[in-house]
């Protein structure tokens, strides 16, 4: 049951990179919904589930927060070496995007995905109340997953070639976490860490890489719109999945 909701959340994450993908001559309000839909995946739904998780806290402050901080300085510090690296062999100038950047940020995007059909199949083992609850809420947001994906891998100068390869592999990840259930248990502590620590990562792309860049040539009202859109979004899905 765990991999046949999971593959609906495969369709949903390719129906998300394919909205991504067909609006490109609006490219501003793409990011700006992106930006959107990742802060309020971050603010709504990570960091909650995080601190509610991982539960320990070091020298007064809940470990969740510790590794959400540390995930946004990673992200920071990730950029700017692979951005020293590139300038360095005269593959860039001032500004460049990396597009190992873009590529890493996926990838971590895959992983979440992963862990979320690992929830699926983990909610599953509990109940067919949880796993039903637990299903719908990773259904309903893998579609901003998919639409992530594909516009943070575009965004860093990947070709749609490897873009679309990064959807596929954030689609099929659920699915492939769901499976893995049968024969691992992730500890509530270790997956509440990894919550915090991907929310940071992801916080610095929307606020340092996403909304800058979708204000920047078009600062329109209707791009400031779609990002308020993209949050209300995830609070509709957290709600109705609460």
């Amino acid at each position: 049951m765990a991999v046949l909701v999971a593959l609906g959340a495969f369709l949903m994450t390719l129906a998300g990179g394919w909205t991504a993908q067909r609006v490109t001559d609006r490219r501003h309000l793409v990011l700006g919904l992106a930006g959107g839909l990742m802060l309020g995946v971050v603010g709504l739904d990570l960091l909650p589930e995080a601190l509610e998780a991982a539960g320990a806290e070091v020298f007064g402050v809940p470990a969740a927060l510790l590794l959400f901080v540390a995930g946004f300085l990673l992200a920071h510090l990730m950029e700017h070496l692979l951005a020293g690296r590139t300038a360095a062999h005269g593959a860039g100038e001032h500004g460049h995007r990396v597009p190992e950047v873009g590529l890493t940020a996926a990838a971590a995007m895959v992983g979440h995905s992963a862990m979320d059909g690992v929830a699926i199949g983990a909610a599953f083992q509990v109940g067919g109340g949880m796993g039903t609850a637990v299903a719908l809420a990773v259904v309903a947001h893998d579609f901003a997953d998919g639409f992530n994906t594909y516009t943070i891998t575009s965004l860093y100068g990947n070709d749609r070639r490897k873009a679309l390869t990064m959807l596929f592999a954030d689609a099929m990840a659920p699915v492939a976490g769901a499976a893995s259930t049968a024969f691992v248990t992730i500890p509530e502590q270790l997956l509440g860490g990894y919550l915090g620590l991907f929310g940071g990562a992801l916080l610095y792309l929307a606020a340092a890489e996403i909304l800058p860049e979708a204000h920047h040539a078009h600062p329109a009202r209707s791009t400031l719109l779609c990002t308020v859109a993209g949050t209300a979004f995830i609070w509709l899905v957290v709600g109705l999945a609460s």
